[in-house]
């Protein structure tokens, strides 16, 4: 199992992380025999699991249910966990807690999103043993003040933020920073200057890794085609063609035959 020490081994020998989401313990146990270097239990749950229309709706226990479930079926993966909206804005009590709840799930590091607020809590946190793991560009959680799923760091000013953030989120302690839909060019000055790794999520190949759901690389959310995402299989095709031919097998009676008979 890959530990945030191996991570950075990997940066500085220039070998590439790969990352994907998961939400539950059958798709755990599956990635558990790859080469996948780390599952990301991600608030996306609340969108690819649940059908709400963003992230915001992944409470704290609906994310301690998802990386509970996940880690039962994991053994050699490193396991990150969102920590969900305004989870780390309420209280330091309450922060506390639902970092806890995670980590107790089996959770090895926590991911936040932003840098705006965040960098002393980071501090904290770090300073208490906590791996955590940042996330810049577009960040879901902040998407109704970004008014909808858009590329960030789009001009000067923007993208100078960014930079900034990222160095911010280092100097806090984070182990990792995730880049999401951010222009390639913008990503590949980050990830040069900073020492610790960076995740892309639709900011082009200069990253030190890259993450993708897994049910969108597999082709199983219908409808979903943003530029970034490329679809290692058409998944949603074929279950459909399973389940038809199950269907079939059992109207026509050639379902279950002998060989899946008792006597």
């Amino acid at each position: 199992m890959k530990t945030i020490n191996e991570f950075q081994k990997m940066k500085n020998e220039k070998r590439k992380i790969s990352v994907v989401t998961c939400y539950d313990y059958w798709s755990a146990r599956i990635i558990d025999g790859t080469d996948i270097d780390a599952v990301l239990v991600g608030d996306s749950a609340a969108m690819v699991m649940h059908g709400f229309e963003t992230t915001i709706n992944a409470e704290l226990e609906m994310m301690g249910y998802h990386v509970a479930a996940v880690k039962r079926g994991l053994k050699n993966k490193f396991l990150i966990a969102d920590l969900p909206f305004l989870a780390h804005k309420k209280s330091k009590e309450i922060l506390v807690d639902a970092i806890d709840l995670l980590m107790k799930a089996g959770a090895q590091a926590i991911k936040i999103e932003g840098a705006n607020g965040n960098i002393e809590i980071i501090k904290n946190l770090v300073d208490t043993g906590i791996p955590i793991m940042g996330h810049l560009g577009l960040t879901p959680q902040s998407v109704n003040q970004f008014g909808g799923f858009k590329l960030q760091g789009t001009n000067e000013t923007a993208a100078d933020r960014i930079l900034n953030d990222a160095r911010l989120l280092q100097q806090a302690g984070c182990f990792s920073i995730v880049l999401e839909m951010v222009p390639a060019q913008l990503a590949k000055l980050i990830s040069e200057e900073l020492t610790i790794p960076t995740i892309g999520i639709g900011a082009g190949v200069y990253t030190d890794g890259q993450v993708l759901v897994l049910q969108d690389l597999l082709g199983l959310s219908n409808g979903f085609n943003p530029k970034f995402l490329r679809k290692y299989l058409d998944g949603s095709e074929l279950i459909k063609g399973a389940l038809n031919n199950f269907n079939s097998d059992v109207k026509k009676e050639n379902y279950p035959g002998e060989k899946e008979s008792y006597h």
